[in-house]
C-alpha cells in the first residue's frame, strides 16, 4: 500500500474497527495512514457494539500515559450523561450543557480553552437558532417533507477563530458532520483533517455514534451507520514500541 492509498475499514464492532486501524500503523512503517475511512454499523439500542476487553485495555493504557479516558473524549462530541439527566429532553440538554460549560472547560483548561465540539454544534457563534446547528437540523427535518439534504450539516471549524499561526493546535481536529436521513434510518458522516489514533480515535468514534443516535432519536428514526473520514490518522504522540502498548497490542490482535 502506498502512502496515498486509502485504508478502508468496515466493521460491525467499534472496538474491532479501531483495533484494525491501530494495528495497521503498528505493523507498517511510519506513524500515520492517509487517508483512513472508518465505516461502522452494528448497533444495539442505538449504541455501537464493543469488545469490552479492548475497551478496558485501551482505557488502562490511556490512564498509564496520563491521557483522557475513552468516555471523556466521547463526551466532548456528545455528553451522554447530560442527555440522560435531561430525561431525553433536547431543549433541557442544550440549556443544561451551556449552563455548565464554564465548569466543563475548567476541568481541562489547557485542552478546552479553544472550545469543545458539542459547544460548537449547539453554540457556534452565528447562524439561525442562536447558532444551535443541531436544533436547526432537527427542526427543519421535522417541519416538512422534501427538505434538501444539504441542509443537514454542521460545522466545527471556523476560519475566524481557527486560522491561527500556532505551530500545533489540538482543537478542532473534527471539522464537519453531516446527517443523511433515509426512509427509516439515519447515516452520520464526519470529517477529520487529522486524528490522533491512540489517545483520541476510539473516543471520537464513540462520541460520533452517540451523536448519531441522539439525532436519529429526535428525528424519529433509527441510527444505521457512522462514516468517519480522516485525512491523516497518526500516532506521533507515543512511540509505537512503547512498553505500555504491549498489552493493548496483544488484546487487539487476539480480537482481530
Amino acid at each position: 500500500m502506498s502512502s496515498s492509498s486509502p485504508l478502508i475499514i468496515e466493521e460491525t464492532n467499534l472496538s474491532h474497527a479501531w483495533s484494525r486501524a491501530f494495528l495497521h500503523i503498528i505493523d507498517h512503517s511510519g506513524k500515520e495512514v492517509s487517508p483512513l475511512l472508518i465505516t461502522l454499523t452494528g448497533f444495539t439500542n442505538g449504541m455501537p457494539n464493543e469488545d469490552q476487553a479492548i475497551r478496558d485495555a485501551l482505557d488502562n493504557c490511556l490512564k498509564i500515559n496520563n491521557e483522557q479516558s475513552v468516555h471523556t473524549v466521547a463526551n466532548t462530541i456528545f455528553p451522554a450523561s447530560y442527555w440522560q439527566r435531561s430525561n431525553h429532553n433536547r431543549n433541557k440538554l442544550f440549556d443544561t450543557y451551556l449552563d455548565n460549560l464554564p465548569r466543563i472547560q475548567a476541568l481541562e483548561p489547557h485542552k478546552n480553552n479553544r472550545g469543545i465540539y458539542f459547544e460548537r454544534l449547539i453554540a457556534y457563534g452565528s447562524g439561525p437558532n442562536n447558532g444551535n446547528q443541531l436544533e436547526y437540523i432537527i427542526s427543519q427535518y421535522k417541519s416538512r417533507s422534501g427538505v434538501r439534504r444539504s441542509m443537514f450539516q454542521a460545522s466545527i471549524f471556523d476560519p475566524a477563530r481557527d486560522h491561527v499561526h500556532d505551530p500545533r493546535l489540538g482543537f478542532p481536529c473534527l471539522q464537519h458532520v453531516s446527517f443523511i436521513p433515509q426512509k427509516k434510518s439515519l447515516i452520520l458522516n464526519a470529517f477529520y483533517a487529522t486524528q490522533q489514533l491512540f489517545n483520541k480515535a476510539y473516543g471520537n468514534y464513540l462520541g460520533l455514534c452517540r451523536l448519531g443516535d441522539f439525532m436519529a432519536h429526535e428525528m424519529g428514526i433509527s441510527f444505521e451507520r457512522m462514516n468517519c473520514f480522516i485525512g491523516v490518522a497518526k500516532m506521533d504522540n507515543i512511540p509505537k514500541k512503547c512498553p505500555t502498548l504491549e498489552e493493548l497490542k496483544k488484546v487487539a490482535r487476539q480480537a482481530v
